[in-house]
């Protein structure tokens, strides 16, 4: 696998997203998805492309993704290195909404119309695993035989923006590949990766069960520009400390796995003897395809 591969991967992915999206427009109210095999749907159309491309490329999915075991005292300060991230996530969060809405408290009636334990796994467990073996697993590392260790950060970090099909997550969504990519290499492990996205995503599912739907999106409504500009002045202070310690931590982790040097190794920019190239045509059209979609929704 290599660049050229993933970009025509994701192609393939987008092709079949916006299809499904078509088709589901089309039939409805005749037809319509329920939240459940709505989500699993949308997981499959990331998922089997990726997988199949893996295979036909004759390499094995796990071991390109790089499922290793991770010392037990990381894994406790990846959970601390997950929350000191968490004001950065929530700072451009809302920096995100000052143009568009918040897209998961818009699903949030849907979300509690759904058994808690389906969406504990689907949107905390199974769609972290799932979004991390293709986007961490297969993209980045398929990315990295092409470029720089840095472009490809940057690459898969977009495509999984990109896949949420939403500006505000999207803005979020890349802060959160790059993070990830970073937590990877620190590592040496995928299940770091995955760690810190169960962790993202169990916060809003416990926060949404634990509220009212109506008083979320009551409170989205009561959200003026003036009140999202005060929690963006106190998050910018918060952030800033929050992810200097979270710097300090994800040193601490790559130390402790002895890895300091393939963290340093991100940000290189030498180009080594590398298979293909990583901007490609087919990434090009798929991006083009995404953000004109995305543009569509928001206005």
């Amino acid at each position: 696998m290599n660049g050229k591969k993933v970009n025509w991967i994701f192609l393939i992915v987008v092709f079949f997203n916006i299809t499904t999206i078509v088709l589901l427009s089309v039939l409805y109210p005749v037809f319509q998805l329920g939240m459940v095999p709505n989500l699993i749907l949308s997981q499959l159309i990331v998922l089997l492309p990726a997988a199949i491309g893996v295979l036909l490329a004759k390499e094995n999915p796990i071991k390109l993704a790089g499922f290793h075991k991770i010392k037990m005292s990381s894994v406790f300060m990846i959970i601390l290195f997950t929350f000191l991230c968490m004001p950065l996530i929530t700072l451009i969060n809302a920096i995100s909404m000052l143009f568009v809405d918040n897209a998961v408290a818009s699903m949030s009636s849907d979300i509690l119309g759904t058994p808690f334990m389906a969406m504990f796994l689907l949107m905390g467990i199974l769609g972290p695993l799932n979004e991390e073996l293709v986007c961490r697993g297969i993209f980045y590392q398929s990315y990295k035989r092409s470029g720089t260790m840095l472009q490809a950060m940057l690459l898969s970090a977009m495509l999984f923006a990109l896949m949420h099909m939403n500006f505000n997550q999207a803005a979020y969504a890349f802060v959160i590949g790059m993070i990830a990519v970073l937590l990877v290499e620190a590592t040496g492990s995928l299940w770091s990766s995955v760690l810190l996205h169960v962790t993202i995503n169990m916060q809003p599912v416990f926060l949404m069960y634990m509220e009212d739907g109506a008083d979320i999106q009551e409170a989205e409504e009561l959200l003026t520009n003036d009140l999202l500009l005060l929690v963006i002045s106190v998050y910018l202070v918060i952030a800033a400390v929050a992810t200097a310690l979270a710097g300090c931590a994800l040193a601490w982790i790559a130390k402790n796995e002895k890895r300091e040097e393939n963290l340093r190794a991100v940000w290189k920019t030498r180009k080594y003897k590398k298979e293909g190239k990583v901007v490609t045509v087919p990434l090009l059209i798929a991006a083009v395809i995404l953000f004109a979609v995305m543009i569509i929704t928001a206005i």
